[in-house]
């Protein structure tokens, strides 16, 4: 097939110059350049084309739109810059319409630069001009400069920035890349302002605060969806919101109240009462969608596997997993095979769980091998655990996780030799242990918390919030379990190393500052170790205090004393 540009060297039909041109001919001339963009023959239009230009001639702005529209199809972006020359050629300014057209196509073609070039050169931009540049920017995770617009266009032209289309666009633009913070900043702003938030831009803001696990301000935006009444997509994310920041019950009122649901809303409600520790309500809730006719989805198993696996349902595990492509037709993938090796790694079926790593139709990836070592440390099983965490760095040599629990296994051995081996290689490699960070929300505002920092103001009074409860604690027999401690300290040493992990931190300030009755919901990045577990199960009974810790495997909820998990975790 020969190129535009040899297509273009082969048409030269013969064209009067236009000089010795009636206002008749030119007329002609014209049609014929109308018609050729509107039968997108991209060659022949930019042929007569040149013959205006040499002549001062320009169509109207509709057949240039065509003629652009003919280059974004061909994906002609050399092309696309012969008709941007000709369309400033000689000091002609294209009209504000057709300067959009041309930004929309140098995003379509991904030259941003070349888009703000034509941006810049505009004398006057309206809302698409400005939503265009900054969605663009949003897409591509440039959320700085797609800010540093909507910064420059709340200074120069206070009339566009009342359109709430450029705030949809720059809130879902940051809530989609993972920028949930800067997401939900632009959403207050936006709500100051008196602008309206969109069905779309709603779906964003739920999932920024389900990524930052923000109830208040989550439940402020449900408000916001009052208007939009048993929409389901509304709807589906304010379910996964609610069950996302531990808040069951709401989760549940949402979903009871929906007059349609979809198998999303059933997948989401049930992983998430699987992942906040209710597995057997979340089998129910599996066996009501089979009987009300929606057709389970791979997710959905996922989710019932999951429910199994935090259970210790074993031989449900394995009938769900076994039938789920006879009754379903749906193949197993990662995450169901993950499901079950983490079922039989908790139920000391080592042997099973690495039998049906290998027969897996799927390639193991680091997440499965991730999977088989956390049962190992479950279970005490150091040489296959080596085995796996050698697998995992094959895989991921950046994985901080997996050299952190292969020093768990050693450390509740006594193996501090092998700790020390294990930190050694971390630091040839260039590998960096994540310190436990933890989140509380309060008041609309998050406080962060980190092992080892001493930056947050109140961080003298939390530390002695929390000396005071852990003496009351020990008062009633709590003894720090000092082997989930991976240094090699003696006695006091190690108990001061618990008593600051970060989330011991977030719940003192949470009782500092969170009234009675208010549910304590705190978000860590690491998993919570043994000590805190029973640490936060005597202290919810000692303060008469409900609290929920999210951390990135489940939810534990704790209650008078118990946790959700049922100490299966």
């Amino acid at each position: 097939m020969k190129s535009l540009t040899t297509k273009l060297k082969l048409l030269r039909p013969v064209l009067t110059s236009l000089c010795s041109y009636s206002s008749t001919d030119q007329t002609l001339l014209l049609n014929e350049f109308t018609r050729f963009c509107y039968q997108r023959d991209l060659p022949k239009a930019l042929r007569v084309m040149d013959t205006l230009q040499s002549h001062g001639l320009w169509a109207d702005s509709a057949t240039y739109s065509e003629l652009i529209k003919c280059c974004m199809s061909h994906r002609a972006v050399h092309e696309g810059n012969l008709v941007r020359r000709h369309l400033y050629f000689n000091g002609h300014q294209p009209m504000l319409f057709l300067a959009n057209v041309l930004i929309n196509m140098y995003v379509k073609f991904n030259l941003l630069t070349d888009a703000h070039n034509v941006f810049d050169e505009m004398p006057l931009r309206n809302v698409v001009s400005w939503t265009t540049m900054i969605s663009a920017y949003s897409k591509s995770k440039q959320q700085q400069k797609a800010l540093e617009l909507l910064d420059a266009l709340s200074v120069f032209d206070e009339m566009v920035t009342g359109d709430a289309i450029v705030w949809n666009s720059i809130i879902g633009g940051f809530a989609q890349n993972s920028k949930s913070d800067e997401a939900l900043k632009l959403f207050k702003r936006m709500k100051r302002g008196g602008f309206t938030a969109e069905q779309a831009t709603l779906t964003s803001v739920l999932r920024a605060c389900t990524g930052l696990t923000l109830l208040e301000l989550g439940m402020q935006a449900h408000v916001h969806i009052v208007k939009y009444d048993q929409d389901l997509i509304l709807n589906n994310a304010l379910v996964d919101m609610y069950c996302k920041c531990g808040s069951l019950d709401d989760a549940r009122r949402v979903f009871n109240g929906m007059k349609e649901r979809d198998v999303i809303t059933w997948s989401t409600m049930i992983s998430g009462l699987a992942q906040n520790g209710y597995s057997q309500e979340a089998l129910k809730l599996f066996e009501s969608m089979k009987a009300s006719g929606t057709k389970p989805n791979y997710i959905t198993i996922v989710g019932v596997l999951f429910a199994c696996s935090h259970a210790g349902l074993l031989e449900d595990g394995w009938y769900y997993f076994r039938s789920m492509k006879k009754l379903y037709g749906i193949d197993p993938v990662r995450e169901h095979y993950g499901c079950m090796i983490d079922l039989l790694g908790k139920a000391g079926k080592l042997d099973d769980a690495v039998k049906l790593l290998n027969e897996m139709e799927c390639e193991p990836d680091a997440v499965t091998w991730r999977t088989l070592l956390g049962a190992c440390r479950v279970q005490g099983n150091m040489v296959l655990a080596e085995y796996a965490a050698k697998k995992v760095i094959e895989l991921d040599p950046d994985d901080a996780g997996t050299y952190t629990v292969l020093s768990n296994i050693y450390a509740n051995s006594q193996k501090w030799d092998s700790v020390e081996e294990i930190r050694t290689q971390m630091r040839d490699r260039g590998v960096k242990k994540e310190p436990g960070c933890s989140w509380i929300e309060v008041n609309k505002k998050i406080h962060a918390f980190i092992i080892g920092d001493e930056s947050h103001p109140l961080i003298v009074e939390v530390k002695e919030k929390l000396k005071q409860l852990i003496d009351r604690m020990i008062g009633i027999g709590y003894v720090p379990e000092t082997n989930f401690v991976l240094q090699d300290l003696e006695g006091e040493q190690m108990e001061d190393s618990l008593r600051h992990h970060s989330e011991k931190l977030a719940l003192a300030f949470g009782l500092m500052t969170l009234p009675l009755g208010k549910v304590i919901r705190i978000r860590k990045n690491l998993r919570i170790c043994g000590d805190c577990h029973v640490f936060f199960k005597l202290a919810s009974k000692l303060e008469k205090r409900s609290v929920v810790i999210r951390d990135p495997i489940r939810y534990h909820h704790f209650e008078d004393g118990k946790c959700s998990c049922g100490d299966y975790w």
